[in-house]
């Protein structure tokens, strides 16, 4: 084992690691601007609006990378669009950045969206009354008091980038150094026989993976701890 482990090539961690970083930064600011304005919406339309943008949290990988196919492909509206200015964005390093972006987007937009909803309106309309704008209000208020929430988020969308392997195997490929990222290394190993390898890959990626959400559970907790302690004084 410890001679596969250095003969290993760890491209595929570095692609998945830089997919995953960019993905999550992606959601990051997606997320938190879905679920501030679907908080805020009252229309009938709500949720539907809910059920669209929560929607690739449950559906295939593999019917979301086809989504993805038809919408970047050569006769997708956004695929004749870069086609005609000479690029194309299938099978290369950006269309795992999408593909991990559009997997994790449910999860950074549900757990913001659940902790803007929780915070109490009272201290938003004593703000409003006061005379703070509605940018004031967001960041001074809004984030502060759902930061738990949107850490969380954060660290459950880098999380399901990172183990993403239906829709990125089909719209970036598997190409070694360049698309080939850990889950999909696995599959590959796998498949070839090489049980081994795969067994290295998935004990990497499930450290990473472990080391992500205990980091996030003792922030969390010592978080609260703060905030205990503040309301006590």
């Amino acid at each position: 084992m410890y001679k596969e482990l250095m003969e290993l090539d760890l491209a595929p961690l570095f692609i998945s690691l830089r997919a995953s970083i960019m993905a999550t930064v992606l959601t990051f600011f997606l997320g938190i601007a879905a679920a501030c304005l679907v908080s805020g919406y009252r229309g009938k339309l709500k949720g539907l609006i809910d059920g669209v943008l929560t929607l690739p949290m449950v559906l295939p990988p593999t019917v979301l990378g086809f989504l993805l196919l038809v919408i970047f492909g050569k006769n997708g509206p956004i695929g004749k669009f870069l086609i005609a200015m000479g690029k194309t964005i299938l099978f290369s390093w950006p269309a795992t950045v999408i593909a991990a972006s559009v997997v994790a987007f449910p999860l950074m937009y549900r757990t913001v969206r659940s902790a803007f909803e929780q915070i109490d309106q009272n201290i938003i309309n004593a703000a409003r009354t006061l005379g703070v704008s509605e940018w004031k209000i967001f960041w001074k208020i809004t984030i502060p008091l759902s930061w738990p929430g949107v850490a969380a988020g954060t660290v459950l969308a880098f999380a399901r980038a990172l183990g993403d392997f239906g829709a990125t195997l089909m719209i970036g490929g598997n190409i070694p150094g360049k698309t080939l990222t850990i889950p999909a290394a696995i599959f590959f190993a796998a498949e070839s026989g090489e049980m081994r390898k795969a067994a290295l890959w998935v004990i990497l990626i499930f450290v990473i993976s472990l080391i992500v959400m205990t980091l996030m559970n003792y922030w969390i907790d010592f978080q609260r701890k703060n905030t205990v302690e503040a309301g006590r004084k």
